[in-house]
């Protein structure tokens, strides 16, 4: 990876350096001696390696020049001029200005490699965040198919659930028709003239002269009847709690506990406090 990111940077430079010296010693031969020319273009293609040292020896330290970034653009700026330059100056410019951006371009490759260096991680790390992206993807995943999943069940349950309403709706509505028309056969039934004289051919000889109206049954809820209450049986006085305490004691031999004698006393029927039944057996078995 970091080949395929420093290798274009390096190929540009090269060929932005070649065109550099080479329109340098074309353009500049013609006028001066071609040994100037090449300083001039050594000079330029010096300068511009030299800050690109420079900047990737920072680089590799974690620190970063401004005034050396600037010096740096400058010279491809310088290089770039010269190609523009001679390409307007040429009799072809159109192919002269074609190949004009190269040091440019050198220049945003390796700005280019430089994020991609600042930005780079290691196989762990980015093992680590592959495993963390896949176990994201994988809980989205079960999710999703919970939801689906819960969707629809309670599509189902709504569905079963609105068709048993739907069953039980109808039912209902069949019953109260068939309900609403016996009701009706009665009424009518009531108030026709023959039912009227069969109640009364039958009830006459049971009370002369007295003709019932027979009145329909009650159709709507009823009230339970209650059964009533058992009347509470008479206070015993002292003397009467004593005779019977005494009678349930003495019934068997040896003589009942109290224990013994009061559930024999409540299964008989009597009613006592339990203060008075306890004051009694005292009193009797002094």
């Amino acid at each position: 990876m970091k080949g395929k990111a420093v290798l274009p940077a390096v190929a540009m430079t090269a060929v932005s350096m070649v065109l550099t010296l080479a329109v340098v010693v074309m353009w500049l031969g013609a006028a001066v001696p071609w040994m100037v020319a090449l300083v001039v273009g050594l000079g330029i293609d010096g300068g511009w390696l030299a800050t690109l040292a420079y900047e990737r020896r920072l680089a590799a330290q974690g620190d970063h020049s401004i005034p050396v970034t600037v010096v740096g653009w400058a010279f491809g700026a310088v290089a770039t001029g010269v190609l523009v330059a001679h390409a307007l100056t040429s009799s072809s410019p159109a192919a002269w200005l074609a190949v004009s951006w190269f040091p440019l371009a050198a220049k945003a490759l390796w700005l280019v490699h430089g994020l991609w260096e600042r930005t780079a991680l290691t196989p762990r790390a980015l093992e680590s965040i592959r495993g963390i992206q896949q176990e994201a993807r994988d809980e989205a995943a079960v999710a999703r198919a919970r939801l689906r999943a819960e969707a629809t069940t309670e599509e189902t349950r709504l569905t079963a659930v609105t068709g048993a309403g739907a069953r039980v709706a109808r039912v209902q509505a069949e019953t109260a028709k068939t309900l609403s028309k016996a009701w009706s056969t009665l009424e009518t039934t009531r108030a026709s003239e023959e039912t009227g004289k069969a109640l009364t051919s039958v009830t006459t000889p049971v009370t002369v002269g007295v003709t019932p109206r027979w009145e329909l049954p009650v159709w709507g809820p009823s009230e339970a009847v209650r059964a009533p209450a058992p009347e509470a049986a008479p206070a015993l006085t002292d003397d009467a709690l004593d005779a019977v305490v005494e009678e349930i004691r003495t019934s068997r031999t040896p003589p009942l506990s109290y224990r013994e004698m009061s559930a024999l006393f409540r299964a008989a029927g009597h009613s006592a406090s339990e203060f008075r039944l306890r004051a009694a057996w005292k009193r009797v078995a002094a």
